[in-house]
């Protein structure tokens, strides 16, 4: 679905539709999301009526035990208005809870250097009042924290455990998952790079400096040693 819905689906980002749900949707547990989800935003914008429906068309996609509206809890009040509509909808349709919180850092001491970060990439100073900043809370949250966010639904709880044990998943860390680019004329990944890099280097800078030449061998000797020469080569 990721790749259909990059190479199919794409309109400034990858997109992935109803009918491609209906079509791949075995084995996969999805959750409702967060504000801007498919049942908070309508929830929010257009009414409990419309929300409830589009979530119970996702229950039947996803079928019984594996579609679950999914309760945040960062201190916004738009949360607070759609939780509570999502808690009476699970009352009313069956569909499961679960809790879950936005990790965007993984202490909560990570806070500023995230808010740092988030300047950086939107190319904001600290000091602007006019820019884009989280709410605290946005690290992940230790078992006893969300207990306590959620006290008031323990199944949501108990749901966010139970998916846990459902899903088997394995890591197998540093093993690149790149597909082998197709050379042509057989040369080595790395030789046909550099042949890429020198022949746009002799169009971007026909006076070659010495500064140029120790930048140019730095960056592919970082793309070498990383073992992303297969990725430059494909994109």
């Amino acid at each position: 679905m990721v790749s259909l819905g990059f190479t199919e689906g794409y309109y400034y980002r990858p997109r992935i539709d109803l009918e491609l749900l209906e079509q791949y949707h075995e084995g996969i547990i999805a959750l409702s999301a967060c504000l801007a989800g498919v049942v908070a935003r309508p929830l929010l914008d257009q009414g409990y009526a419309e929300a409830k429906e589009i979530a119970l068309t996702y229950q039947r996609i996803f079928g019984e035990d594996h579609f679950y509206l999914e309760l945040q809890n960062h201190g916004i009040p738009e949360q607070t208005r759609v939780n509570q509509g999502l808690i009476r909808m699970s009352r009313e349709t069956g569909i499961p809870l679960v809790a879950t919180n936005d990790v965007h850092y993984t202490y909560e001491d990570d806070r500023e250097a995230h808010d740092i970060l988030l300047c950086i990439q939107t190319g904001k100073k600290v000091m602007d009042e006019d820019r884009m900043r989280y709410a605290p809370g946005y690290y992940l949250k230790s078992q006893e924290e969300m207990a306590e966010l959620f006290s008031y639904v323990p199944e949501a709880i108990e749901n966010t455990n139970r998916i846990a044990e459902r899903c088997q998943v394995e890591f197998i860390f540093h093993e690149l998952k790149l597909p082998q680019y197709d050379v042509p004329g057989g040369i080595p990944a790395a030789a046909y790079l550099r042949q890429l890099v020198e022949e746009g280097a002799k169009t971007l800078y026909p006076n070659m400096t010495s500064e140029i030449r120790e930048r140019i061998e730095y960056e592919l000797s970082v793309i070498e040693n990383m073992g992303y020469v297969d990725y430059f080569l494909i994109v």
